[in-house]
Protein backbone atom coordinates (compact mmCIF):
# COMPACT_ATOMS: atom_id res chain seq x y z
CA UNK A 1 0.00 0.00 0.00
CA UNK A 2 2.95 2.43 0.40
CA UNK A 3 3.88 1.68 -2.78
CA UNK A 4 1.01 2.57 -4.24
CA UNK A 5 0.46 6.05 -2.14
CA UNK A 6 4.22 6.96 -3.38
CA UNK A 7 3.38 6.59 -6.94
CA UNK A 8 0.14 7.84 -7.06
CA UNK A 9 1.90 11.34 -5.24
CA UNK A 10 4.84 10.76 -7.64
CA UNK A 11 2.01 10.79 -10.92
CA UNK A 12 -0.10 13.67 -9.24
CA UNK A 13 2.94 15.89 -8.56
CA UNK A 14 4.21 14.70 -11.96
CA UNK A 15 0.84 15.90 -13.46
CA UNK A 16 0.78 19.35 -12.03
CA UNK A 17 4.17 19.88 -13.30
CA UNK A 18 3.43 18.86 -17.12
CA UNK A 19 0.22 21.17 -16.79
CA UNK A 20 1.23 24.26 -18.67
CA UNK A 21 -2.26 26.03 -18.23
CA UNK A 22 -2.61 25.68 -14.08
CA UNK A 23 -2.62 27.97 -11.86
CA UNK A 24 -1.87 26.26 -8.71
CA UNK A 25 1.28 24.38 -8.31
CA UNK A 26 3.01 21.71 -5.43
CA UNK A 27 6.51 20.01 -4.99
CA UNK A 28 8.07 17.87 -2.38
CA UNK A 29 9.82 19.50 0.48
CA UNK A 30 13.04 17.44 0.57
CA UNK A 31 12.82 14.04 -0.07
CA UNK A 32 9.53 13.12 1.04
CA UNK A 33 6.16 12.84 -0.93
CA UNK A 34 4.46 13.15 2.59
CA UNK A 35 5.79 16.54 2.88
CA UNK A 36 5.05 18.83 0.26
CA UNK A 37 4.42 22.73 -0.60
CA UNK A 38 1.27 24.24 -2.63
CA UNK A 39 1.18 27.54 -4.09
CA UNK A 40 -1.44 29.60 -6.15
CA UNK A 41 -2.00 32.89 -7.34
CA UNK A 42 -5.51 34.75 -5.58
CA UNK A 43 -8.51 35.04 -7.86
CA UNK A 44 -8.37 38.11 -10.04
CA UNK A 45 -11.92 40.22 -9.16
CA UNK A 46 -11.31 39.63 -5.15
CA UNK A 47 -9.56 41.17 -2.47
CA UNK A 48 -6.64 38.98 -2.53
CA UNK A 49 -5.93 39.79 -5.94
CA UNK A 50 -2.50 39.75 -6.98
CA UNK A 51 -1.51 38.04 -4.46
CA UNK A 52 0.93 34.62 -3.86
CA UNK A 53 -0.30 32.27 -1.49
CA UNK A 54 1.88 29.12 0.05
CA UNK A 55 0.28 26.29 2.26
CA UNK A 56 1.79 23.22 3.49
CA UNK A 57 0.46 19.79 2.91
CA UNK A 58 0.84 17.08 4.65
CA UNK A 59 -0.28 13.55 3.70
CA UNK A 60 -1.76 10.72 5.82
CA UNK A 61 -0.85 7.22 6.31
CA UNK A 62 -4.00 6.59 4.85
CA UNK A 63 -4.33 8.88 1.53
CA UNK A 64 -5.88 8.88 -0.81
CA UNK A 65 -8.55 7.50 2.10
CA UNK A 66 -7.98 10.50 3.85
CA UNK A 67 -7.79 14.09 3.11
CA UNK A 68 -4.75 15.77 3.15
CA UNK A 69 -3.82 17.96 5.93
CA UNK A 70 -3.29 21.65 4.57
CA UNK A 71 -2.36 25.04 6.34
CA UNK A 72 -1.61 28.31 4.83
CA UNK A 73 1.37 29.34 5.68
CA UNK A 74 0.76 32.72 4.28
CA UNK A 75 -1.07 34.78 6.46
CA UNK A 76 -4.90 35.56 4.67
CA UNK A 77 -7.90 37.42 6.34
CA UNK A 78 -10.60 35.24 5.67
CA UNK A 79 -13.66 33.87 7.32
CA UNK A 80 -12.79 30.48 6.32
CA UNK A 81 -8.94 30.11 7.56
CA UNK A 82 -7.66 30.85 10.43
CA UNK A 83 -5.46 34.58 10.83
CA UNK A 84 -3.83 33.07 13.49
CA UNK A 85 -2.76 29.35 12.45
CA UNK A 86 -3.88 29.11 8.94
CA UNK A 87 -6.31 26.20 9.99
CA UNK A 88 -8.64 26.04 6.84
CA UNK A 89 -12.40 24.73 7.03
CA UNK A 90 -13.23 23.28 3.83
CA UNK A 91 -15.81 20.53 2.98
CA UNK A 92 -13.21 19.25 0.24
CA UNK A 93 -10.81 18.83 3.01
CA UNK A 94 -12.99 17.38 5.02
CA UNK A 95 -16.49 15.57 4.87
CA UNK A 96 -16.34 16.31 1.32
CA UNK A 97 -13.01 14.45 0.29
CA UNK A 98 -13.42 11.38 -1.46
CA UNK A 99 -10.39 8.81 -3.31
CA UNK A 100 -10.81 9.80 -6.71
CA UNK A 101 -10.02 13.76 -5.90
CA UNK A 102 -6.00 15.05 -6.09
CA UNK A 103 -3.70 16.94 -4.48
CA UNK A 104 -4.52 19.13 -7.24
CA UNK A 105 -8.10 19.53 -6.85
CA UNK A 106 -7.99 20.33 -3.45
CA UNK A 107 -5.46 23.20 -4.44
CA UNK A 108 -7.93 23.95 -6.75
CA UNK A 109 -10.70 24.12 -3.89
CA UNK A 110 -8.48 26.48 -1.77
CA UNK A 111 -8.06 29.05 -4.80
CA UNK A 112 -12.21 28.59 -5.28
CA UNK A 113 -12.73 29.57 -1.55
CA UNK A 114 -10.79 32.90 -2.09
CA UNK A 115 -13.63 33.82 -4.26
CA UNK A 116 -16.17 32.51 -2.52
CA UNK A 117 -16.28 32.78 0.99
CA UNK A 118 -18.87 31.40 3.61
CA UNK A 119 -18.72 33.89 6.74
CA UNK A 120 -21.67 31.39 8.21
CA UNK A 121 -19.46 28.47 8.62
CA UNK A 122 -16.38 30.44 9.59
CA UNK A 123 -13.14 29.21 11.10
CA UNK A 124 -12.05 32.50 11.95
CA UNK A 125 -15.42 34.42 13.54
CA UNK A 126 -13.27 37.83 13.98
CA UNK A 127 -13.08 37.94 10.33
CA UNK A 128 -16.83 36.30 9.59
CA UNK A 129 -18.27 38.75 12.15
CA UNK A 130 -16.62 41.93 10.50
CA UNK A 131 -17.97 40.77 6.89
CA UNK A 132 -21.43 40.06 8.06
CA UNK A 133 -21.48 43.65 9.87
CA UNK A 134 -18.64 45.34 7.94
CA UNK A 135 -18.29 44.57 4.58
CA UNK A 136 -16.38 47.25 3.48
CA UNK A 137 -14.27 47.19 6.36
CA UNK A 138 -13.48 43.50 5.64
CA UNK A 139 -12.15 44.23 2.30
CA UNK A 140 -9.77 46.93 3.08
CA UNK A 141 -8.60 45.17 6.06
CA UNK A 142 -8.46 41.84 3.17
CA UNK A 143 -6.72 43.80 0.77
CA UNK A 144 -4.05 45.02 3.35
CA UNK A 145 -2.44 41.57 4.12
CA UNK A 146 -2.26 40.57 1.07
CA UNK A 147 -0.52 43.44 0.30
CA UNK A 148 1.70 42.66 3.26
CA UNK A 149 1.43 39.41 3.04
CA UNK A 150 1.17 37.92 -0.24
CA UNK A 151 3.17 40.44 -2.10
CA UNK A 152 -0.92 41.79 -3.96
CA UNK A 153 0.71 45.23 -5.52
CA UNK A 154 -0.11 48.12 -3.29
CA UNK A 155 -1.68 50.16 -6.36
CA UNK A 156 -4.64 47.70 -5.84
CA UNK A 157 -5.74 49.23 -2.30
CA UNK A 158 -6.66 52.00 -4.02
CA UNK A 159 -8.59 54.74 -2.08
CA UNK A 160 -11.89 52.45 -1.96
CA UNK A 161 -10.10 50.87 0.34
CA UNK A 162 -10.88 53.81 3.50
CA UNK A 163 -7.59 54.33 4.08
CA UNK A 164 -4.30 54.80 2.90
CA UNK A 165 -1.87 52.41 2.23
CA UNK A 166 0.42 52.98 5.08
CA UNK A 167 -2.16 52.58 7.57
CA UNK A 168 -4.14 49.55 6.28
CA UNK A 169 -0.61 47.68 6.61
CA UNK A 170 -0.02 49.35 9.92
CA UNK A 171 -3.47 48.20 11.25
CA UNK A 172 -3.74 44.49 9.27
CA UNK A 173 0.13 43.97 11.00
CA UNK A 174 -1.06 45.14 14.49
CA UNK A 175 -4.35 43.33 14.74
CA UNK A 176 -2.07 40.19 13.64
CA UNK A 177 0.35 41.02 16.50
CA UNK A 178 -2.75 40.93 18.82
CA UNK A 179 -4.33 37.51 17.45
CA UNK A 180 -0.76 36.11 18.09
CA UNK A 181 -0.36 37.31 21.37
CA UNK A 182 -4.20 35.99 21.99
CA UNK A 183 -3.51 32.51 20.88
CA UNK A 184 -0.03 32.04 22.42
CA UNK A 185 -1.47 33.03 26.17
CA UNK A 186 -4.33 30.69 25.18
CA UNK A 187 -2.43 27.40 25.41
CA UNK A 188 -1.66 28.55 28.92
CA UNK A 189 -5.18 27.58 30.07
CA UNK A 190 -5.62 30.24 32.43
CA UNK A 191 -2.18 29.35 34.39
CA UNK A 192 0.33 32.50 35.02
CA UNK A 193 2.60 32.04 32.04
CA UNK A 194 5.71 32.07 34.63
CA UNK A 195 4.46 29.51 36.68
CA UNK A 196 4.13 27.25 33.98
CA UNK A 197 7.20 28.27 32.28
CA UNK A 198 9.50 26.99 35.03
CA UNK A 199 9.12 23.60 34.34
CA UNK A 200 8.89 24.73 30.45
CA UNK A 201 12.54 25.68 31.28
CA UNK A 202 13.27 21.95 32.68
CA UNK A 203 13.17 20.72 28.60
CA UNK A 204 9.00 20.08 28.88
CA UNK A 205 6.28 21.30 26.00
CA UNK A 206 4.20 23.76 27.17
CA UNK A 207 0.83 22.10 26.59
CA UNK A 208 2.36 18.79 28.40
CA UNK A 209 2.64 20.89 31.70
CA UNK A 210 -0.51 22.52 31.44
CA UNK A 211 -1.93 19.10 31.11
CA UNK A 212 -0.08 17.78 34.28
CA UNK A 213 -1.57 20.91 36.19
CA UNK A 214 -4.74 20.13 35.40
CA UNK A 215 -4.45 16.48 36.13
CA UNK A 216 -2.87 17.05 39.63
CA UNK A 217 -5.61 20.15 39.78
CA UNK A 218 -3.22 22.80 40.44
CA UNK A 219 -5.11 26.51 41.37
CA UNK A 220 -5.09 28.97 38.30
CA UNK A 221 -5.15 31.41 40.83
CA UNK A 222 -6.67 33.96 38.47
CA UNK A 223 -3.46 33.95 36.57
CA UNK A 224 -1.41 35.28 39.23
CA UNK A 225 2.26 33.96 40.12
CA UNK A 226 2.38 32.19 42.87
CA UNK A 227 4.78 29.48 44.78
CA UNK A 228 3.63 26.08 44.37
CA UNK A 229 3.84 23.75 47.37
CA UNK A 230 6.41 21.29 47.42
CA UNK A 231 4.01 18.63 47.41
CA UNK A 232 2.56 19.58 44.13
CA UNK A 233 5.95 19.85 42.57
CA UNK A 234 6.55 16.71 43.44
CA UNK A 235 3.39 15.59 41.79
CA UNK A 236 3.63 17.57 38.78
CA UNK A 237 7.15 16.36 37.79
CA UNK A 238 6.09 12.74 38.39
CA UNK A 239 3.16 13.38 35.88
CA UNK A 240 5.92 15.00 33.27
CA UNK A 241 7.87 12.21 33.91
CA UNK A 242 5.44 9.67 33.28
CA UNK A 243 5.59 8.28 36.75
CA UNK A 244 2.88 6.24 38.17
Amino acid sequence: MAGQKARRLAKELADIRADSETTVFAETVGDSLTNLRGTFKAPSGTPYEGGNYEVSIKIPNEYPFKPPVMKFVTKIWHPNISSVTGAICLDTLSTGWSPVLTIKAAMISLQSLLNSPEPKDPQDAVVAQQMIKDPKEFERQAKAWAVTYAGAPKSLIGESSGGSTAESIEKAEKASKEREAAANMAVYDGYNKDLIDRFVHMGFDVERVVEAFNYVGIDRNEGQDYELEEAYMGDITARLLGEP
